[in-house]
């Protein structure tokens, strides 16, 4: 980010600023805002345990409905219930309390009138008779129906139940310090998965022991029709559920990956914060993508054949390596400013870097080491992000740190011009970073040391602790410079907190590799393209094509950006032939070294007309390449290579 010159001595001289508008005008003046919610504070709720049940057993109209009981400690006359904002694990704070409907409190059976807070639409104020022992809730999540009302999290055949959608919570207290009982009611012969302890089931109706709300809110459920859980060792399952019986099927020496991924994360981090482990993964198009952490288990979702067609789906398969490794990096370890006493108060996002940024290289590290993603499709990925860096115009105005921001700026939505906008470049180029930091560490040490030993020493910390450890930047810094002395302040701060930097390739370099470019897509970005049935041309024409000739986005100033291709543009024709991606690439390759123009019709809208991209530079696809010939392996090589268990 631009550095802005300081105008305070010139302010203190100015007179005081007066309004500018004639008199006899009507001017208000602003009140306080009055904070009615009660601050958390560290103490046991006094009331005694909540009773939560749902019944999820709707799949017609994907609705659950909700009875929560609180009790309510003797001579309490009023209480705020909270429906949870800042969500653990999305950065910002848009938790979806729109999908909350029909909700009504009652006292004894007698209604009790609510009072939505006018500032904090989250929170919701009861007045309360005198003698009340108990509050009772009742409300119905509207779970969407479609991907444009939000997430799918019910289908016919499995369901994903986040307690945060579906309960209150009272004001005033640690989330720790508030205990639940939750039951939930599944479809008929549904299996259920959760890290919760305590399962007891009753025909459909299932009941865990009493936890506390940080816990129950860290522990959500996969259920579905078809599913299956397997073991793979050190107290670590994993826990499937899928669109059809038969996309269980994995062979055996696949499956095997995601054992050695549990041993290379164990290897990598020297420890564990979790008493087990659960991988909750849906294997589905019908129910919403999700990654999402937790301590003792992760919310993972691939494509439905992705077990049965191992090699096609390569590029599919990080997810499982990026969560596991944030039940050391996010859950255990956490910044200081994204760790928060309840759902109420507001995450501070600037060390995502960390959090997020290398979770990003660890997921793509112990993926390559274990096999879940073989050693080309990661290498293809970090092609693919070094690639995109090293055209992004974004980067020559905004900071890889400002963008740790963009949870809350734009929570994740869809960007008309990303590559000007950045958006969450903390995961793939903080990965990036963090592979020259490596790099730093084993050069500087001759290969004895590398992050791997600053894993240990910053995340391995408290073997068997589930609790968290919350870190600055500081002592990021300092937990580096005990591996090796360096100066690490000014090297993150160059990297991260300023604008038009280069291209974060300086790492692979240093790891014996080199970005160049190809007529053809490398593996990762091929398996992406061929799925989505998309042709990216980011690096020749800077724009992504759908397979019916719809744009999907263009990169600013690139040559279709400068003739005046937009997104939703679609092209009809290329060169007077109908559009095909055979029709698209044959044109770019023909203009190679030539001097023609590439034409296209395109249509927006009602409007058809034509364009001429001058451009002559052929395809280009990013890869990663050995920098030198021979049969020693380079240092991204040993880097990607699997550890040997003792």
């Amino acid at each position: 980010m631009k550095k802005m010159l300081s105008a305070m001595p010139l302010l203190v001289a100015l007179a005081p600023v007066t309004s500018s508008r004639a008199a006899g005008f009507s001017d208000p003046v602003a009140a306080p805002i009055p904070d009615r919610v009660p601050h958390a504070v560290d103490t046991p709720y006094p009331g005694g345990t909540i009773a939560l049940d749902i019944d999820a057993s709707d799949l017609q109209n994907a609705v659950w409905h909700v009875t929560e009981r609180i009790p309510v400690a003797a001579g309490t006359r009023e209480i705020t219930l909270l429906f949870p904002q800042w969500l653990p694990g999305h950065h910002s704070g848009y938790g979806p309390i729109y999908q909350i409907a029909d909700l009504h409190f009652f006292v004894g059976g007698k209604e009790l009138d609510w009072d939505r807070d006018a500032y904090n639409v989250y929170a919701f104020h009861l007045k309360l008779p005198e003698g009340t022992g108990q509050v009772v809730a009742k409300f119905v999540d509207t779970t969407p129906l479609r991907g444009s009302e939000g997430r799918i999290v019910v289908t016919q055949e499995m369901l994903n139940l986040q307690w945060t959608q579906t309960s209150l919570y009272p004001a005033g207290y640690y989330v720790r310090d508030i205990n639940f009982k939750p039951t939930v009611t599944f479809p008929k012969d549904w299996t259920v998965y959760t890290a919760l302890d305590g399962m007891t089931r009753s025909g459909d109706t299932v009941t865990w022991d009493p936890v506390n709300y940080e816990e129950l809110v860290d522990s959500p459920i996969f259920a579905g029709k078809y599913a299956k859980r397997w073991d793979l060792g050190h107290s670590v399952h994993i826990d499937v559920v899928a669109d059809k019986a038969k996309q269980l099927d994995i062979a055996p020496e696949n499956f095997d990956t995601y054992k050695s991924l549990v041993e290379q994360a164990l290897l990598a981090f020297g420890s564990r914060h979790f008493d087990h482990y659960d991988f909750l993964l849906a294997l589905t198009d019908r129910m919403g993508g999700i990654g999402l952490e937790h301590h003792r288990s992760s919310e993972n979702q691939m494509e439905p054949e992705d077990w049965i067609k191992w090699a096609d789906y390569g590029w599919d398969r990080n997810v499982i390596a990026h969560e596991f490794s944030h039940s050391w990096n996010g859950k255990f370890r956490r910044p200081e400013g994204l760790w928060t006493p309840d759902y109420r108060e507001p995450m501070k996002d600037d060390l995502l870097w960390v959090y997020e940024g290398q979770t990003q290289f660890w997921g793509l590290v112990l993926a390559a080491r274990s096999g879940v993603q073989s050693k080309d499709v990661v290498l293809g990925q970090l092609a693919s992000a070094a690639g995109y860096y090293s055209i992004q115009p974004g980067r020559q105005w905004r900071s890889v740190e400002d963008t740790t921001r963009d949870p809350i700026i734009a929570n994740r939505r869809a960007l008309p011009n990303p590559s000007l906008s950045r958006s969450e470049d903390y995961y793939e180029e903080g990965a990036l970073i963090w592979i020259e930091a490596d790099q730093i560490i084993r050069q500087g040490t001759n290969g004895k040391k590398g992050l791997d030993d600053f894993a240990k020493a910053f995340f391995g910390i408290r073997d068997g602790d589930w609790g968290e450890v919350t870190y600055d930047f500081d002592d990021v810094v300092e937990t580096l410079s005990s591996v090796y002395h360096y100066d690490w302040a000014t090297f993150l701060k160059t990297r991260l907190y300023e604008d038009a930097q280069p291209a974060a390739v300086k790492g692979i370099e240093m790891a014996g590799y080199k970005l160049v470019w190809k007529e053809n897509p490398n593996p990762y970005d091929k398996g992406q393209m061929d799925y989505a049935k998309r042709l990216d041309l980011a690096y020749s024409l800077g724009v992504a094509v759908k397979d019916d000739g719809t744009v999907a986005s263009v990169i600013w100033d690139s040559p279709a950006f400068n003739a005046g291709v937009v997104n939703g543009t679609q092209i009809v024709a290329v060169n007077g032939d109908a559009y095909s991606e055979d029709a698209m690439k044959d044109a770019i390759t023909a203009a190679k070294g030539g001097k023609g123009a590439i034409e296209l019709l395109l249509k927006r809208g009602d409007r058809y007309f034509t364009v001429k991209i001058d451009y002559h530079d052929g395809l280009r696809f990013p890869w990663l390449e050995r920098a030198a010939p021979g049969n020693e392996p380079a240092p991204l090589d040993r880097l990607l290579a699997p550890r040997k268990t003792a």
